[in-house]
């Protein structure tokens, strides 16, 4: 799956793309300062319907409830289309 530099670059190219929870919340954070959450959030989303499974990496980030719960709607959503989430 070829990465489109306009691309967030939150998912690694590739079956299973690799959500990495670090760099998303790193985002996330810069996101909070500029008041572009929901355009983040938005573009995971846009990244996750060109895939059909996703492995979730560095999970120990979501602890932060916060980011946890914008994610988990993401992932919600994904898995309602029929994706596959994995931990990993």
């Amino acid at each position: 799956m070829p990465v489109n530099r306009r691309d967030f670059l939150l998912l690694r190219a590739g079956q299973p793309a690799v959500l990495s929870c670090e760099q998303l919340f790193m985002r996330y954070l810069d996101s909070r300062a500029d008041d572009s959450t929901s355009r983040l959030f938005d573009q995971l989303a846009a990244d996750l319907r060109r895939v059909t499974v996703v492995q979730v990496a560095d999970s120990s980030w979501r602890a932060r409830e916060d980011f946890d719960r914008h994610l988990t709607e993401v992932l919600h959503a994904f898995t309602a289309r029929g994706g596959t989430v994995t931990l990993g």
